[in-house]
């Protein structure tokens, strides 16, 4: 007779949040990092180099000497000229995002500072609309441009963008010709300009200011393009070649000039700027 006996119990799975304040995973090798310590490192994966997706005020900070000292047009906000209605409506859909993301729109502008020289900024946020562009993204693309002309003053701008806001039809369009043209006055005027990509940059900004930079760098492993692999490969019916539209294999191509770290994004664009105004 067993005097102590042990009742077996089922093991059973238990799934462990993460705390989405303190630790975060990393969506290229998984490994479990500290949010702190990522922060520290300039939101790169320190196991993998894999850069996290951050946001216009995180950029803006990481750039600048102070942050965006001055905002452009923030009040600046889209309306809906077709009534369209997808899935949900893209007034719903609008006033969503504003809610969400406390800006009234898919792009930041404004002036600042880098290493002390004046320069004009502008930074887009793929959480409003995944970065669409649309016809007031456009406008203000074009006012910031400018800006920069009239005063003189280099211009930067970071992109992250799934392209042009097709609810707002031709508009959203037109906005390709619009900032190309602004931008087409600045290099006529030897005033910079120096594009940063980062993941993603696809369609209608691809097509337009986002390749328009004297210099265009670009965040390592982010995609650029215009249409998507798979929409690529079911076009001409070929498999696409491995690293196919990220950030090196452009590099390789000619599209970009430079794949430079986060961490080495300020000091690289310093230098530029120091040689192109000099």
């Amino acid at each position: 007779m067993a005097w102590f006996r042990k009742e077996k119990k089922r093991l059973t799975k238990q799934k462990r949040e993460l705390p989405p304040d303190v630790w975060a995973k990393c969506d290229s090798c998984g490994e479990i990092i500290y949010r702190e310590k990522l922060a520290d490192n300039f939101f790169t994966c320190p196991k993998c180099d894999h850069h996290f997706r951050i946001g216009p005020d995180d950029y803006a900070q990481l750039l600048l000497d102070d942050g965006l000292e001055e905002e452009f047009d923030a009040d600046l906000r889209s309306v809906d000229p077709l009534n369209f209605v997808g899935p949900t409506r893209y007034a719903d859909r609008y006033e969503k995002a504003i809610r969400k993301n406390g800006r009234k729109e898919a792009v930041v502008t404004g002036s600042g500072r880098i290493d002390d020289l004046n320069v004009k900024f502008g930074v887009m946020d793929f959480g409003f609309i995944g970065g669409s562009m649309g016809s007031v993204v456009g406008e203000k693309i074009a006012r910031v441009a400018e800006r920069a002309l009239d005063e003189e003053n280099p211009l930067i701008i970071v992109s992250a963008s799934g392209g042009a806001r097709m609810m707002e039809g031709v508009l959203s369009l037109m906005q390709m010709v619009k900032t190309s043209a602004a931008l087409g006055r600045l290099h006529k005027s030897s005033v910079p300009y120096i594009s940063l990509l980062t993941h993603p940059t696809t369609g209608g900004v691809t097509a337009s200011f986002a390749m328009l930079g004297d210099v265009i760098i670009a965040e390592p492993g982010a995609l650029i393009g215009f249409a998507g692999p798979r929409v690529i490969e079911q076009t001409i019916r070929q498999e696409l070649p491995e690293g196919f539209q990220r950030s090196e294999f452009l590099l390789e191509h000619g599209m970009v000039d430079m794949v430079v770290p986060r961490p080495e994004l300020k000091p690289t664009i310093s230098k530029l700027l120091q040689h192109m105004v000099g």
